[in-house]
C-alpha cells in the first residue's frame, strides 16, 4: 500500500467519518438494548451463583475486550481472569477448573482456536457463556447461554475492521458488570478495597489516625494559659490553631489564626488574657477512628481548616489541617 499523501487529506472527510462512526456505534447500542433478555438474565444468575471463576477468552479484537471485561468483573466483586483461547490448547487450560464460568467471546462464533476447546470445557464440566454476533453459530450451538452482541453493521467504511461490534462486546461485559456488582450488593467500600492506590481507595481506606498529629506535635495549652503562652504553642507547631484540654485531656475549647485577626480588629489588649477568655468552648472534634474523608467533610461542611481528634473517651488524641490532608491525597 503507498504511503499517503498529506496534501489529499480531506478535514471534512474526516470529521464526516467520525460523526458516521458515533451514529454507528449509537445505533449498534441501543440495538444491543432490544436484544437482551432472558439470556442475559441467566448469565447474570449463572455468573452469581459460580463458587469458582469467570474465565474470559477471546481471539483477536475479541481479545482484547475480554480482558477489559474480566478486569471490569474482578474489580467490581466477580473473581475474573483472562485466558487467551491458543495458549489454552498449549496448557493454559489447566487454569479452568470445574465450577469455573466461561465467557467466550466471539463476533462471528466461528474462531478456531475458540472451538477446539469447546470439548474440554465439556468435559470439565463448566457453564459455557457465548458472546457472539451470530446466534446460528458453531460457538452459539455448544454455548450453555447464548448473549448477542450482533449489529447491523461496521463503522469501518468497509465493514471489515471490528469497530461497533467490539463497542457492542464492551458495553455488554459492563452490563453484566453492572448487574453482577448490584445484584451482590457490592459498595464503595468493597471497591475501595480491590482499588488501595486509587483516589478512591485512599479515601474510603484511610482513617484519621493514619494522617492526623499526634504526641508533641499536637498544639494544645491548659484553659489558664497565658494568650502569650498560647501564640507560642501556635506559632511552634504550625498548626493554626491550638487545643484547650484540661489537666485529664478533655476538650474545652479551640483558638485559632481566624480568632487572632478578629480580636486584633477589635483592638483589643490581648495580654492579660488567657486561653479560656478567648477560646471557642465545644470545637469541631473528630473521632480518631473515622475515615479521613469523615474530617474532610467536616471542615467543609463547617469552612473550618483545622479539627481536632479525640478517642472514644473524648480525650484529645491528636489534631489535623487541610494542608495534612492533602499531602495524603484525601482531598
Amino acid at each position: 500500500m503507498p504511503p499517503a499523501d498529506p496534501a489529499a487529506f480531506d478535514p471534512e472527510r474526516a470529521l464526516a467519518l467520525a460523526r458516521r462512526t458515533f451514529d454507528i456505534e449509537a445505533q449498534a447500542l441501543l440495538g444491543l438494548k432490544q436484544r437482551q433478555g432472558d439470556a442475559f438474565v441467566a448469565a447474570v444468575r449463572t455468573l452469581l451463583a459460580s463458587r469458582g471463576r469467570t474465565v474470559v477468552m477471546g481471539m483477536g479484537k475479541s481479545g482484547h475486550v475480554g480482558r477489559k471485561i474480566a478486569a471490569t468483573l474482578a474489580s467490581t466483586g466477580t473473581p475474573a481472569m483472562f485466558v487467551h483461547p491458543a495458549e489454552a490448547s498449549h496448557g493454559d487450560l489447566g487454569m479452568v477448573t470445574p465450577g469455573d464460568v466461561v465467557l467466550a467471546i466471539s463476533n462471528s462464533g466461528e474462531s478456531d482456536e475458540l472451538a477446539a476447546i469447546v470439548p474440554a470445557f465439556k468435559r470439565l464440566g463448566v457453564t459455557l457463556i457465548t458472546m457472539t454476533g451470530r446466534p446460528d453459530s458453531t460457538l452459539a450451538q455448544h454455548a450453555d447461554i447464548v448473549l448477542s452482541s450482533a449489529v447491523d453493521q461496521e463503522a469501518c467504511p468497509l465493514n471489515l475492521a471490528p469497530t461497533a461490534s467490539t463497542t457492542a462486546q464492551m458495553a455488554l461485559g459492563d452490563a453484566l458488570a453492572v448487574a453482577l456488582l448490584d445484584a451482590r450488593g457490592f459498595r464503595e467500600e468493597d471497591f475501595a478495597r480491590s482499588h488501595p492506590g486509587g483516589s478512591l481507595g485512599r479515601k474510603l481506606l484511610t482513617h484519621v489516625h493514619a494522617v492526623m498529629r499526634s504526641g508533641d506535635a499536637v498544639p494544645r495549652v491548659a484553659p489558664d494559659a497565658r494568650f502569650v503562652d498560647m501564640m507560642r504553642e501556635m506559632t511552634s507547631k504550625g498548626l493554626g490553631a491550638t487545643a484547650v484540654a484540661d489537666e485529664h485531656g478533655r476538650v474545652a475549647g479551640i483558638f485559632t489564626d481566624g480568632d487572632l485577626r478578629r480580636l486584633i480588629e477589635k483592638g483589643i489588649d490581648l495580654r492579660e488574657l488567657r486561653a479560656r477568655d478567648v477560646m471557642h468552648p465545644g470545637p469541631r472534634v473528630v473521632r480518631v477512628d473515622a475515615l479521613a474523608v469523615d474530617a474532610a467533610d467536616l471542615m467543609e461542611q463547617h469552612r473550618i481548616t483545622s479539627v481536632l481528634v479525640v478517642d472514644a473517651g473524648g480525650t484529645l488524641v491528636g489534631a489535623l489541617n487541610s494542608n495534612d490532608l492533602m499531602r495524603a491525597k484525601v482531598i
